[in-house]
Parts: structure tokens; sequence; C-alpha cells
């Protein structure tokens, strides 16, 4: 099992400590030497005021946050978790991916969503009734570009009459995709157009607002993970699909400290889960988070890494 770290650049209430360019460097340096095989950020570029007052959270740029991350390792992976693609053209997502790639030594693992904060949406001049058809758009276009071959043909809000994308990324024929989303149309399109899905947690409470169907128990993983497989048959699918979730993300878990979660990291793979990601709880100073993490290298992460992966 591969584990993710989430670096919390989301702390805007802790600035000096959590999104500065030395922090991201220290703890993108602190999850390495830690063992964790990737590192990863979320975003929200202009949320709502509504959202933030109900527990909402701002986040650096990702692909900003994650070239510091890059220039400051040498092995980590970069994940975004996620990147809501509807939110730009889709050729400068892929400039962006690209460029990361290229310059971190072909470390990008992007994972995209639709994205639900209908606010965001609007103040970024998107139509938020389109985020599936322009998510599915930027996807195909993205790999189109990623090709170095000309492209040709209409978006829906653009026309490329010939163009080209250099460099490439360095990975090929580009980084891994990780769709993320919890309904058959998100688990559809992981299958169809990626090479990953990210399933979330998500309370029953929550899941009108976030405009994604409920995900509490195992029972709930394995169901859908149940789903992916017959679609990817039924498609014709013949390379395994990675499937990452949060450890310790599930109602009940697997029981406290390390112990409970190596537990159901294992209950994870048996179900089919192949990489997990998650981020340190209570930390309230850069101190304390990169404390952590040391303490999670020596005693957590070498027996995640023992737990084999699933083959399906």
């Amino acid at each position: 099992m591969r584990i993710s770290l989430g670096l919390p650049t989301h702390r805007v209430d802790r600035p000096e400590e959590f999104v500065t360019g030395a922090a991201v460097t220290e703890m993108a340096q602190g999850a390495e030497a830690a063992g964790f095989d990737a590192v990863y950020v979320t975003e929200h570029p202009f949320p709502p005021d509504a959202w933030m007052e109900t527990g909402g959270h701002h986040a650096l740029d990702p692909f900003v946050a994650l070239a510091f991350a890059a220039a400051a390792t040498r092995r980590v992976r970069l994940q975004t978790n996620l990147c809501v693609i509807p939110y730009r053209n889709p050729f400068l997502t892929a400039k962006a991916v690209a460029s990361l790639d290229a310059l971190s030594g072909g470390r990008v693992i992007l994972g995209v969503a639709t994205g639900y904060l209908e606010g965001e949406f609007a103040a970024l001049g998107v139509d938020f009734s389109e985020r599936n058809e322009l998510t599915d758009e930027a996807l195909d276009l993205m790999k189109s570009a990623w090709s170095g071959a000309t492209v040709e043909g209409d978006g829906r809000h653009f026309r490329v009459g010939g163009n080209t994308m250099l460099p490439r990324p360095l990975q090929r024929p580009h980084p891994p995709i990780w769709v993320g989303g919890n309904s058959r149309k998100a688990i559809r399109r992981a299958v169809e157009r990626a090479d990953g899905w990210v399933p979330m947690p998500n309370a029953a409470s929550t899941a009108l607002r976030r405009h994604s169907p409920a995900l509490e128990t195992l029972d709930d993983l394995k169901a859908r993970i149940g789903y992916a497989r017959s679609h990817a048959e039924s498609v014709g699918r013949k390379e395994p699909l990675t499937v990452a979730f949060s450890l310790g993300g599930l109602a009940g878990g697997g029981g406290p400290g390390d112990d409970g979660l190596v537990s159901l990291a294992e209950q994870l793979a048996e179900a089919g889960v192949s990489y997990l990601y998650g981020g340190v709880g209570q930390a309230e100073t850069r101190a304390e988070f990169t404390a952590e993490v040391a303490r999670m290298g020596r005693s957590l992460v070498p027996r995640l890494a023992e737990i084999p992966a699933p083959t399906g």
C-alpha cells in the first residue's frame, strides 16, 4: 500500500505556520524523509463567504504549492486532491500540469473533480450546469495537448484552429489521472477516461450540499468498487484502476491509534484500495506537524508499506 500526505495549504488561519514557501518546503521534505509516497494539496480559488461560514476553507493555488514541494524534494510524488478542472480552460490546466511534471522529473499525479460549489463557479464565470460536460471535454483535450501533436477542433466555448503544446509532460503518455467523486457518473468517468478513482468519505448530512452521494461505511465503498469493476468489464478495460481512499475516513474505522489505522488499511486493501491518503489532524504549528509526520514515518508508514496492494 502506498500513502499520500496532505499538506495543510488550506490553513490560512495560521499563515506564518503553514502557507509560506518555507513552510511548504519543510513539510514536503519531512514527508519525503518519513517515507510517504506522495504529498497532496486541495484547491478553492475563490470560495463564497456563505460556504466559509459553514466550515469551508481557502487554499493556495495547487500548482504553485506543488512547485515549491517539487523544488524541495527528489522522490515524493505531487498530487492534486482535487483540481476542479471545469474552473479553467483545459489547455491552461494542461500547460500547468506539463510544466510541473517536466520540472519535477515526472512526479505529478493529477487528481481531478467536477466541483460542487455553485458560488465559486459563478464567480469564475463557469456555468455550473455544464460541469460534467466540461470535465469530460477537458480530460479528452488535455490528453490531446500532451501528445505534442497539433490539436484542431471546436470546444464548448472555444475553437482550436491548429495549436501545439510543448514541452510534453515527462511521464508518457501523460501523468496518471485520478477522478474524484462518489457518483456512478464519476466512477464511469474514471473507468473510461482515467487511471484511477478517488471516492471520498461523505456523510449523508452533507451529500446534498456536496452534490455527491453519501459514503460512510466500508460496505458503501465495496459496493462502489464492485460497480467500477463491473463497468470496467462491460467497456473492455484491461488496465487495473488505482483506487485511492482516505485512511481513517470511514465510520467505525479500525480502532484507536496506529494499530487501528493498520487494521483499517488492511480492510481497505481487501476491498480493492491500492493508495491511501490522509493528513495530520490536530497540529496547530509547523513544529507539531513535522513532529507527527516524523513519528508516522517511524511507526505507521513502514507497516502500511507491508500491506499487499490488491491485484484486482
